[in-house]
């Protein structure tokens, strides 16, 4: 089983790369570094056509040094371990702790990719990788690197894969409150990437991270559950309870704005003497006379008559 575990302590499980898409990045990289040495070379040739012999053969060795053995290793320095044959096929060169590689790793690849590519047109490179557990060179060895595949297609990983549906509402009645966001974070993380991952170190991983969910929990996985299926299930209940919380949310702010909208407002009603009383919303409001002034009323008429009503006088006229 081929395992990565990094600083933290975290097994990746990640795949190494195999011998044909190894050699297909090799054959990439070695056209590139050619055609590039080719060009240098005729460069080189034309410009230094006065000078001796042994100065032409010294640029040559220079040459040869500086395209064939410092280009590649100036590459995967940049690049941490991609050059342009290994981000065509989806490889990587990292450590065998997953970090990225710096300039001593691939300062021992490029030096021992002489012999085992150059001189030998590759055979000791295929050998060693053949017989390596691992898929890894001579230089791999001796530089403590391997070559990984990195490319994932597209839309794996992004999110969690859903339970099975014999599993779905299963866990209903489960208390979550005790879970911590770090448990949950490293779910997510082992259920989109498991399908990365190798079978072994996937089931040891589900296996553990199924353990500590039960003792948060305080409920043991259900018999003739697989771990993977567990997780799978619990964290699709926390969604589903999310979800119902988030729309339990968004409909009682709907009602409560809902309750103040047209129509609902308190009517303010002008009373007799301008008093002003406000009438609950839809309540019936009875038609309000208008008031008549004091002094438009005549003497002798009461003002609880009806206004705009006057009664005839009794005929007497003052004196002139």
């Amino acid at each position: 089983m081929s395992e990565l575990v990094t600083g933290d302590a975290v097994v990746l499980g990640l795949r190494p790369a195999r011998l044909p898409s190894r050699a297909l990045a090799l054959a990439i990289d070695l056209v590139v570094v050619w055609i590039v040495f080719i060009l240098v070379s005729i460069g080189l040739t034309i410009a230094t056509v006065t000078l001796d012999e042994a100065a032409s053969a010294a640029i040559a060795v220079a040459t040869f040094l500086l395209v064939l053995v410092g280009g590649p290793i100036a590459v995967e320095t940049l690049s941490h371990g991609r050059s342009l044959g290994k981000l065509a096929c989806g490889l990587r060169v990292v450590r065998d702790d997953g970090g990225p590689i710096r300039f001593r790793h691939a300062l021992v690849r490029g030096a021992m990719g002489v012999v085992e590519i150059l001189m030998t047109l590759g055979v000791f490179a295929c050998i060693a990788s053949l017989v390596s557990a691992r898929g890894r060179r001579l230089g791999d060895v001796f530089a403590g690197t391997l070559v990984v595949r990195e490319r994932v297609s597209a839309g794996r990983g992004i999110s969690v894969p859903p339970p099975p549906p014999w599993l779905v509402g299963r866990f209903a009645g489960l208390d979550l409150s005790a879970v911590p966001d770090e448990l949950w974070l490293a779910i997510r993380q082992y259920l989109t990437r498991m399908q990365q991952l190798d079978a072994e170190v996937g089931l040891s991983m589900a296996e553990r991270l199924a353990g500590e969910l039960t003792v948060r929990t305080g409920v043991p996985v259900p018999p003739g559950v697989p771990a993977a299926a567990y997780l799978a299930g619990v964290v699709n209940e926390r969604q589903a309870r999310d979800a119902r919380r988030v729309f339990a949310a968004a409909r009682a702010d709907s009602l409560g704005q809902g309750g103040m909208g047209v129509g609902s407002a308190p009517v303010g009603v002008v009373g007799p003497a301008g008093s002003v009383s406000s009438v609950a919303p839809g309540a019936a409001v009875a038609p309000v006379a208008p008031a008549v002034p004091a002094a438009s009323v005549e003497p002798g008429v009461s003002e609880a008559e009806e206004p705009g009503v006057r009664k005839p006088g009794p005929g007497f006229a003052p004196p002139a």
